[in-house]
């Protein structure tokens, strides 16, 4: 155990905060989903290993360039965005919700193993190393900034979108009444699908940056899957400033735990930190829909 406030601790504390940005753009596309349509998905994170496998393939199999590469693996998982939404959700829209967690979390199963018959189980990656910066006797690697840094914009980028759009205007009176926006002449059904191809669409972008620091394999959903479940909790569900908070939150408790403890201590720490918390605010920190 070492918990001293030295330079370890507060490259911990930053590695933290650089975390953070993976972890609330992992967030943001299930929040924004659930905001709208009010269905969790819980194959969320395997989406994003759709992404991620897809930008491989073009990549080391086709031979394409990593930029063209990966605006390819977006435009597919918002494809499959689309598609969950009309084959899977649009069926169960009107029924209870436990009937929706089990055909998604039946699509969870369906994209692992289809995943490990098309690619196996053995761990790939893209060979991208961007290497690191010092700074005052600290280390922090490239992808992580780089990370951070998109994620930041794309969160600003969404927000804009949403404030500043017609479409967006749209998606945010839906999330605030879906029953009757339909009688003011809103298209919920166009809606839905907008909102299902932007999940889509943010999930592509998690896989491109995650591609940048992660190895891939058919069951890194279950790596990131509960704990982006648990972010979205915590914030409150369907409230993306929460989920944006509770992101820094976790990282916090995963990163601190880590370097004072171990790795595993770490996401103990943070998943006791969530239940506790459920005890206290069972509807999140922020508590109701953005």
């Amino acid at each position: 155990m070492d918990c001293a406030l030295d330079i370890f601790f507060l490259e911990a504390v930053l590695n933290g905060v650089l975390l953070a940005g993976l972890l609330a753009l992992l967030a943001l596309g299930l929040n924004l989903v659930f905001g709208v349509i009010d269905v969790v998905w819980i194959c969320y994170a395997e989406l994003v290993m759709v992404g991620m496998y897809a930008i491989f393939h073009f990549y080391k199999v086709v031979g394409l360039p990593l930029p063209v590469a990966m605006l390819a693996g977006i435009l597919i998982v918002a494809m499959a965005g689309i598609i969950l939404h009309v084959v899977v959700i649009r069926p169960v829209l009107e029924t209870p919700p436990i009937n929706q967690l089990l055909v998604t979390g039946g699509v969870l199963f369906f994209l692992q193993a289809a995943a490990t018959m098309a690619f196996g189980v053995e761990f790939r990656n893209i060979g991208v190393q961007l290497g690191s910066v010092s700074f005052a006797d600290m280390y922090f690697s490239w992808n992580r900034i780089i990370t951070f840094v998109m994620a930041l914009a794309i969160v600003f980028g969404l927000w804009l979108f949403l404030r500043r759009t017609f479409i967006g205007t749209a998606i945010r009176a839906v999330s605030q009444d879906r029953h009757i926006m339909p009688l003011m002449g809103v298209d919920t059904r166009r809606i839905y699908l907008i909102t299902s191809a932007i999940g889509g669409g943010l999930a592509g972008l998690a896989a491109c940056l995650m591609v940048l620091q992660f190895d891939i394999y058919p069951q890194i959903g279950l790596q990131f899957g509960p704990l982006v479940f648990m972010i979205c909790v915590l914030g409150g569900l369907g409230n993306m400033v929460g989920g944006f908070v509770a992101a820094f939150i976790i990282a916090q408790f995963i990163t601190i735990g880590g370097s004072c403890f171990a790795t595993e201590w770490g996401y103990a720490i943070a998943f006791l930190f969530f239940m506790v918390m459920m005890f206290l605010r069972p509807r999140g920190l922020f508590g109701s829909k953005a």
